[in-house]
């Protein structure tokens, strides 16, 4: 997985300016793989739709990825007969890497994908770049799990989609609820910073670049579609199924490492709600209070199994030390990562030293109270000794909650306003309110983008 700083911190979420006359508001890239017969009707019927419905500037780029039939001569009839197309040919094959190349080249504000074979219905465009163009949101992906949703395709599609999904959000903790759907847009600048942290360059790319974004703290809109499946589709399933999983296995590894850079894409202050020094307001403690209350009754769990395990082979002291001790160093890294949300390496040996401290109020508490009940019964029972347990770990998990949130993992002190270093990325806006260049990719000033017919310019001027 890499591991290199990434461009620049994720920008300040506002309206778009209006663009330059010449510079379209959209890019839509549709890549192709010998589609010599898909190509032309699908490029005339959605330039048709566009120059019907969108009401701003648009271009249709054809990303030809390394085709061996006729489809580069198709595209480049597409491209002169109408001035809204283009055509980008790439010698490699991989739809990701046709999405990153292309993407990275354009100079729209707001960047979609669509298949070829336009499964997805064309109504959904204008509802999936809106939340773009006004500031909502950053990503915007079709999905065709959501309730509303009309879908046709087979029991076979269906089940291995929804698995997929599930697999995501079991392992990965994706939010999002239809990773593969072949209908999204991003932003241009949101995708600069987040497109050199993707490795992948097939299938798995979306998917890899949605969990990244949202990992980010990017907001990802979802757009209820039509879809009907494609029955010629030539995607081979099982081939990607195992690829995605095996993307899967490899970002998932890379989160719990901490060797993703995603630290370095922190927010503009005043971009988030929940960046803001905010008067009188709890900083996330229902959600770390729930997240806390899930990690202890894991953590209980685990904690009576081991000493369960280990009463066999000792005393009861010597059995609860060593099941609190074990318990406690993964009670420390759960509560770290999940609970206050504390990612990569850093100040991990720190933390866990603090939480056996922790730990160490919690063995006193516990073997106290055992020594207590032996002294109070010659010989207690297990059942009594297990209930004895409980009830001071429910004590121990009270005060080790507030330690943890008041000692542990404190919130971070508000930053200090000074110019960032040469090279570092940028972490919160300056007093003027204004990002330095490269950050900038637009004029300062926020002004609604002004409806303009796709005949009046020439898209193609000024690339």
């Amino acid at each position: 997985m890499r591991t290199d700083s990434s461009p620049g911190s994720l920008p300040a979420r506002e309206h778009l300016p209006a663009a330059g006359a010449g510079t379209p508001v959209l890019d839509v890239v549709v890549p192709v793989y010998n589609e010599e017969k898909d190509l032309r009707p699908c490029v005339l019927r959605l330039h048709e739709h566009l120059s019907r419905t969108f009401p701003y500037a648009f271009r249709i780029t054809v990303a030809d990825n390394a085709s061996t039939d006729a489809t580069p001569h198709v595209a480049a009839r597409l491209a002169a007969e109408l001035a809204e197309v283009t055509v980008f040919r790439l010698e490699q094959k991989g739809r990701g890497r046709a999405l990153r190349t292309v993407w990275s080249a354009s100079d729209a504000p707001v960047l979609a994908y669509m298949d070829v074979d336009l499964s997805t219905g064309l109504n959904a465009l204008l509802p999936l770049v809106a939340p773009l163009i006004s500031g909502h949101s950053d990503l915007a992906i079709g999905s065709r799990l959501a309730r509303s949703s009309r879908v046709v395709r087979g029991a076979k599609r269906e089940f291995i989609s929804r698995s997929y999904n599930l697999i995501l959000r079991g392992s990965l903790q994706a939010r999002f609820s239809d990773a593969q759907c072949g209908f999204k847009a991003i932003r241009r600048d949101v995708a600069r910073v987040l497109l050199p942290l993707v490795e992948d360059t097939g299938w798995f790319f979306d998917t890899e670049m949605l969990v990244l974004a949202e990992r980010a703290g990017c907001r990802i809109h979802e757009v209820p579609v039509d879809w009907v499946d494609d029955p010629d589709s030539t995607v081979h399933i099982v081939r990607t199924a195992a690829e995605d999983l095996r993307g899967v296995w490899r970002v998932g590894k890379a989160l719990a490492t901490g060797s993703l850079p995603l630290d370095r894409l922190a927010r503009p202050f005043g971009d988030d709600p929940r960046d803001r020094d905010l008067k009188d307001v709890p900083q996330g403690l229902a959600r770390q209070l729930v997240g806390f209350c899930v990690v202890g009754v894991l953590s209980t769990l685990f904690y009576l199994l081991l000493y369960s395990g280990f009463r066999h082979f000792g005393g009861s002291q010597s059995a609860n030390a060593l099941a609190l001790l074990v318990s406690a160093v993964a009670n420390t890294a759960a509560n770290r990562r999940l609970t206050f949300g504390v990612r990569g390496r850093g100040g991990a040996v720190r933390h866990q030293a603090q939480g056996l401290v922790v730990f160490g109020i919690g063995l006193a508490l516990t073997a106290g109270s055992l020594a207590a009940l032996n002294a109070a019964t010659a010989d207690p029972g297990h059942s009594t000794e297990l209930a004895v347990l409980i009830a001071a770990n429910l004590a121990a998990t009270v005060l080790r909650f507030l330690l943890f949130r008041a000692w542990v993992f404190p919130d971070a002190p508000p930053a200090v306003d000074a110019p960032p270093a040469v090279g570092a990325p940028l972490t919160a806006n300056p007093p003027d309110g204004r990002l330095p260049e490269p950050y900038r990719t637009w004029s300062d000033a926020t002004v609604r983008l002004q409806p303009v017919p796709p005949a009046d310019t020439d898209p193609r001027d000024g690339r």
